[in-house]
This record gives C-alpha cells, structure tokens and sequence, in this order.
C-alpha cells in the first residue's frame, strides 16, 4: 500500500468521524464507495468499513457519554435485535453479486431521503414531536434488527436507516434520534465486523487507519451537533445521502459493465 493510499486513506477516516459524530451514522456510506474506488472488491469493503465504523462509533458515542447526550436504555432496545440480525446481513453479502450489492445501497439511500422528509411533514403539521403512533417495542424490534441487517450487508454501522425510523416509529427529534443511533452502530459494528472476520473478509490495515482518522473527526462532529438546529442537521443529512445515492448508482453500473463486457 502507497503513502498516497495511506494519506487517502486517513483522510478520509477524519471525514467519515465528522460525518459519524453530525449525523449520527457510522460513516460506511462514505467508506464503502470509497474503498470501491480505490480498487477493493464490494465485499471487502463492506467487511473492512464495519472495523472502520467500529472505532469511529466508540469515539462519537463516548463523546455523547461524556457530554450527557446519549441515554443507555433506547441504545440497548435498539441494538439486543441487530446483534443477531447483522449475521443475516453477513451471510446475504456473500450472496449478492456486486453491482446489486451497489445498486441496492443507492436505492437505500434514497429510501431514507424519503423517510427522513416525511418525518418532517408530520412535525410540521403537528407543530411539537409527539410519540410514534406504532407499538415502541415492535418499532424497536423493527428498527434495531433493520440496522443490524444493513451493517452486515452493506457495511453500513445503521444510522442510515435508524435515524429515520425512530423520528417516524418513536416520534424522536432529528437530534437525539441521531445521538442514540450513533450508540447504536457500535454494537451492530461489533457483530457485523466478526462476522466478517470469521469469513476472512476484513483488510485489518485498511480498517484501522480509516478508524484511527475517524477517532478525531468523530470528536469534532459530536461537539458540533448540539450547536445546531434541526432543520440544518435535516438538510445537511438529506444532501450528503442524495449525493451518495448518485455515487452508489454510477459504481453500480461500472460493475455492471465489465461483467458483461467480460461474458
């Protein structure tokens, strides 16, 4: 591996923790087309993102800690679910063809465009965050085993799609939704990188300087987000997934093409 990769590489990792401590996600949104990029397979870089997401989570999450900003219990609801359903994300991995794999991420993203703007139509509406209309255990038994799937298939720690889910299941404002996933993508990283490992799937250099970077950038993102008001955490939230979802799609396609070129 260059110093070129290696400065890309760190880089990055800073990004991806500013990202993960903003906006609550474990940055594999980010890690995982950039992996692809620089020439590892779908499958690699789904494996080494959740080591990434890993160290960058406990960072963001510990600073959350400290500051008071993240409560145990909804973190633990969430997360008891996705420990057993990120294996099911492990073993679905192995068995997507890497241009799906690529595709289905981008159409993931734009989901949670979706999502996260029909939350705000109903606080809008509403004019205060009431609860979720939905029964909160199964909202959670939903949400939690959703982020521990997407971890283990896409390399995604899960705060693409829990940041949504709890404003629109629990009734959660955009912030403390963000705060309480980010605890949560630790524990479905923790099982989605073993999982991986165990099938040998993990470049552990890789993963460790895109983590390491992470750690400050995770530090810079959590003391920023309390700063904020909700409608700019929405906006930056829905931009960055726009412009990852077009990212995903064109990846997607490029594989597609040489595989056919190839036949």
């Amino acid at each position: 591996m260059s110093y070129i990769t290696w400065l890309i590489l760190g880089c990055s990792g800073i990004i991806t923790g500013v990202l993960a401590g903003f906006l609550g996600i474990g940055g594999g949104v980010v890690l995982v087309p950039l992996l692809v990029f620089l020439g590892y397979t779908p499958v690699n870089a789904v494996a080494t993102s959740t080591l990434a997401i890993l160290i960058t989570a406990l960072s963001g999450t510990f600073q959350n800690w400290r500051m008071g900003y993240i409560q145990t219990k909804p973190v633990l609801y969430l997360g008891i679910p996705a420990i057993l359903t990120a294996q099911l994300g492990v073993y679905l991995t192995t068995k997507f063809p890497p241009y799906l794999l690529l595709a289905s991420f981008g159409c993931l993203l734009l989901l949670n465009i979706y999502l996260v703007e029909l939350r705000k139509q109903i606080v809008s509406q509403s004019k205060t965050v009431k609860a979720g209309t939905f029964n909160p255990v199964i909202s959670r038994l939903a949400t939690g085993g959703a982020a521990g799937i997407l971890a283990g298939l896409f390399g995604v720690g899960g705060g693409v799609i829990m940041v949504p889910l709890q404003m629109l299941l629990l009734g959660e404002a955009i912030k403390v939704a963000i705060q309480t996933s980010l605890g949560v993508v630790v524990i479905t990283a923790v099982s989605a990188c073993i999982g991986h490992a165990i099938k040998g799937n993990v470049f552990f250099v890789e993963g460790i300087i895109l983590g390491t970077g992470g750690l400050l950038g995770a530090q810079l993102g959590t003391r920023f987000l309390p700063k904020l008001s909700d409608r700019v955490v929405s906006l930056a939230f829905r931009s960055m997934l726009g412009i990852l979802a077009i990212s995903m799609f064109w990846q997607a396609w490029n594989s597609y093409s040489q595989l056919s070129s190839r036949r």
